[in-house]
């Protein structure tokens, strides 16, 4: 690979589309199994580099997602997408093997009241938790991608200080996580916000090396993408006509969506390599439903 091909991969922004999974469970209506099948088929057809399909929790918790394992047994895998799978503890870990999921993902919260109620344990004890799973999945050759949410506001708590997402983050790269992914959950932040926070966090790990998970509540996600871009951040999640929200965040909107972070950075110069018009496609699916 040459110096040029090195330096226009460093200028693609990295999406992972996290709709099949973050944006459905949030959704009070059933996707049947045959529309999410077709959905991440079109997802996959689109240009995305991973999108995150499932998760294996109990199914009395999310019921949304409780036919995760079926739909992955039925999509249709394209080569150099990474199809991924949110797991909350060694259980779930080998719903997942068992799925041939290609990455795991586990998650807790900068704010301890959120933790409780979103994971009914504390920090420290999600953490503890979390040991076994990563140990299971590094065994079996998958990376582990830690979700911190609450980074910049809390529903119960307030103002989250970047000092205490670090916190976390150290606490979870101690413990083999992979990759970090920061979580502004209720789609508050400012992008002087978002740059306090990377600055922290980026002590302990590369900018480039972060994914950035931005909510929509007050509309200044695409602007946060932007300044996160600037300052280094590669990597983003994004969610198909902005699905989603957090069952345990009330008030908060969707994720940001995809489209807009494709739109975003191709005005930016910087093309994802995603398809606007398939990505389009992808969103008629659940035209009847949403």
């Amino acid at each position: 690979m040459t110096e040029s091909d090195h330096a226009s991969r460093a200028d693609q922004p990295q999406l992972c589309e996290v709709g099949p999974r973050d944006g459905l469970q949030n959704e009070s209506t059933l996707v049947p199994v045959e529309t999410k099948v077709a959905f991440i088929d079109a997802l996959s057809e689109a240009g995305l580099q991973e999108i995150e399909v499932g998760s294996f929790v109990r199914p009395d918790i999310i019921p949304q997602l409780a036919d995760s394992a079926e739909v992955f047994a039925r999509i249709r895998r394209l080569d150099g997408v990474v199809y991924s799978a949110l797991v909350p503890n060694r259980r779930g870990l080998d719903g997942a093997l068992a799925a041939s999921a290609d990455k795991v993902s586990i998650f807790t919260a900068a704010s301890e009241s959120f933790a409780r109620h979103n994971i009914r344990a504390t920090i420290a004890e999600s953490i503890e938790r979390f040991i076994p799973v990563i140990e299971g999945a590094h065994q079996a050759g998958l990376p582990v991608r830690g979700y911190v949410s609450c980074v910049v506001a809390c529903p119960y708590e307030g103002a989250v200080s970047p000092q205490d997402v670090a916190d976390v983050c150290r606490g979870l790269l101690e413990i083999g996580v992979d990759e970090l992914d920061l979580g502004e959950t209720l789609g508050v932040a400012s992008p002087h916000e978002i740059e306090a926070l990377l600055l922290k966090v980026g002590e302990l790990e590369p900018l480039e090396r972060l994914t950035l998970h931005l909510h929509d509540t007050k509309g200044r996600a695409a602007a946060c993408a932007r300044h996160a871009w600037t300052l280094g951040v590669r990597r983003f999640d994004g969610s198909c006509r902005g699905l989603g929200g957090c069952p345990f965040a009330p008030g908060a909107a969707g994720n940001v969506s995809t489209e807009s972070l494709v739109s975003l950075f191709d005005e930016m110069g910087h093309p994802t390599g995603v398809s606007l018009e398939k990505l389009n496609d992808a969103s008629r699916l659940l035209d009847m439903l949403f």
